[in-house]
């Protein structure tokens, strides 16, 4: 059960979350899908966190996709967000069901996890909503929040580049929707899968709000990113998924060779104890 959140306290971390997309440098996130990775990037200096939808769903034994429950991911928000001080923006998917109505209920019980921003996706099971549809479930989130008296981050993600049928159609259908959902309550405007640095550049430009952007082995550096004019990077499930990588390594180590070399270097059991002793 969602705790009872201190009104100021959550008005203060949406303020600062917001601020932080106004920055001369970009707002990197790297997406946290518990309280232990929540508590390391916090304590590595991220002034904010988010989470990744597919790193919790992963992690609860679900492929990525909203075939986890809202339930259960708002559980995991609310653990994140209780065990760091600053401000978690929560990926809860499209919303968790087929109506505003279900996207308004979604923002309620998200800011009474503790969470102060959102991420919102313009697709379902990988189909790209009609553009009305996903501007009033954006309308809704923004009047909900409202309601709840916390100006909550939305990042309105748009889903124009996800089965493209050209680049310059995606580019067209994208800075629509993305100004659309600005319109309609949207903070920043997230575009994934784009990387080419003319096309970040173009997005950036015709978009009338903060861009966030995907990041990935390709995505120019962040010096170059700034100079795009991209307010926001996310690497969503990659860290997540770079974790298990390590999983899948060191599984391969002691089926394989049979050695320890993993162990060298690690985190130790007091370090990462003491770590989250010091949670809020």
């Amino acid at each position: 059960m969602a705790r009872t959140i201190d009104l100021g306290a959550a008005q203060a971390r949406a303020a600062r979350l917001l601020e932080l997309h106004h920055q001369p440098q970009p707002l990197v996130l790297a997406n946290v899908w518990d309280a232990a990775s929540a508590r390391l990037v916090e304590a590595a200096g991220f002034p904010a966190a988010a989470t990744t939808s597919s790193g919790i769903a992963n992690s609860m034994g679900y492929p990525d996709g909203e075939f986890i429950g809202r339930d259960e991911m708002l559980a995991v928000v609310e653990r994140i967000a209780a065990a760091v001080a600053i401000p978690v923006t929560a990926d809860v998917e499209a919303g968790y069901g087929p109506g505003a109505q279900d996207v308004a209920e979604t923002v309620r019980r998200t800011i009474a996890a503790g969470a102060v921003g959102i991420n919102l996706e313009d697709s379902r099971q990988h189909e790209l909503l009609p553009l009305d549809e996903a501007r009033a479930r954006v309308a809704a989130a923004r009047a909900a929040a409202d309601a709840e008296g916390v100006h909550l981050v939305i990042n309105a993600r748009v889903d124009a580049f996800l089965d493209p049928e050209s680049v310059e159609a995606a580019l067209e259908d994208a800075v629509r929707r993305a100004n659309a959902y600005r319109a309609a309550g949207a903070d920043s405007l997230f575009v994934p899968f784009v990387s080419d640095a003319a096309l970040i550049g173009s997005l950036a430009r015709a978009i009338d709000g903060p861009l966030n952007i995907l990041a990935g082995p390709a995505t120019p550096a962040l010096p170059e990113l700034a100079r795009l004019g991209v307010a926001r990077v996310s690497v969503g499930g990659a860290l997540a998924r770079a974790t298990l990588t390590v999983v899948r390594r060191v599984a391969a180590e002691l089926q394989g060779p049979g050695t320890f070399t993993f162990a060298a270097g690690i985190i130790s059991h007091a370090e990462m104890n003491d770590l989250l002793r010091s949670t809020k």
